[in-house]
């Protein structure tokens, strides 16, 4: 397995992009500003899109990528996620007035995009052979994770969420965890913010990884602009006596 990190911040400036991950050629985890980092012929490739909740900069470049394959793909692009999330980007971003709706052209019957629920516990099979399963996380917005499982071995990313048991639960329920893909996006000196906004600090996340019963890897992403360097410091002590690093744009993730 082969996963690209097209975008993992937590915002947007020099150098960095929001949440994308390429698994494979043929499928996109979120579609935030990474998505701008694929070619055209690498964004005509993408069979199908996971997202894990409808926040801005997991989505937005879900649109600009329908506007450029309007005229180069003539199949659609299949969009899973929540009710939730499906119902929030055709109400707010596909609705005509912010951007066209590309469940509906070029025609009904042969849209750009075509979306399909999926609902926590449900299990698919991604374009490269994978299983790919959604599963319940605690954020501000109904919101998943997607644990992708191969022969070598699973990769797990939380999107953004919260300390909750119900995360817990379903990672050890897997039978081998090899790579931890998981949010931290606040230094512990903003814990009243992160516990309203419902991301991880350094000592939450350091707290909570003890109800883990598997030894993964840890890829920390979503650090917020400005933040990553006291984050980076602050993990050093919290995360003690883990294998883990911070990802960056770009960064490839294999198994």
């Amino acid at each position: 397995m082969r996963i690209k990190v097209l975008g993992c911040s937590g915002g947007v400036g020099p150098g960095l992009r929001t949440t994308s991950l390429l698994v494979g050629d043929e499928t996109l985890i979120d579609a935030g500003t990474g998505v701008g980092d694929l070619s055209l012929e690498q964004q005509a490739r993408i069979r199908q899109i996971f997202l894990t909740h409808s926040h801005l900069d997991h989505v937005c470049g879900l649109a600009f990528m329908a506007d450029n394959l309007f005229d180069l793909i003539e199949r659609p692009v299949k969009v899973w996620a929540t009710a939730e999330t499906l119902s929030a980007i055709k109400e707010h971003i596909f609705n005509w007035k912010i951007w066209p709706d590309f469940s509906v052209l070029p025609n009904e019957q042969n849209p750009l995009l075509a979306f399909s629920t999926i609902e926590p516990g449900q299990s698919l099979t991604s374009a490269d052979h994978y299983k790919l399963t959604a599963f319940k996380v605690l954020h501000t917005v109904p919101a998943v994770g997607y644990a992708v499982e191969a022969e070598r071995g699973t990769f797990v990313f939380t999107g953004d969420t919260y300390a909750n048991e119900g995360l817990w639960t379903f990672l050890n329920s897997l039978p081998r965890l090899d790579k931890l893909m998981i949010e931290i996006a606040f230094p512990n000196e903003d814990d009243e913010l992160a516990e309203a906004s419902k991301h991880f600090t350094p000592v939450l996340l350091g707290r909570e990884l003890h109800k883990l019963r598997h030894k993964p890897q840890i890829l920390l992403t979503h650090h917020k602009p400005g933040y990553e360097q006291i984050i980076e410091t602050e993990c050093r002590k919290e995360l003690a006596g883990w294998d883990y690093r911070h990802l960056k744009r770009g960064d490839l993730i294999e198994i």
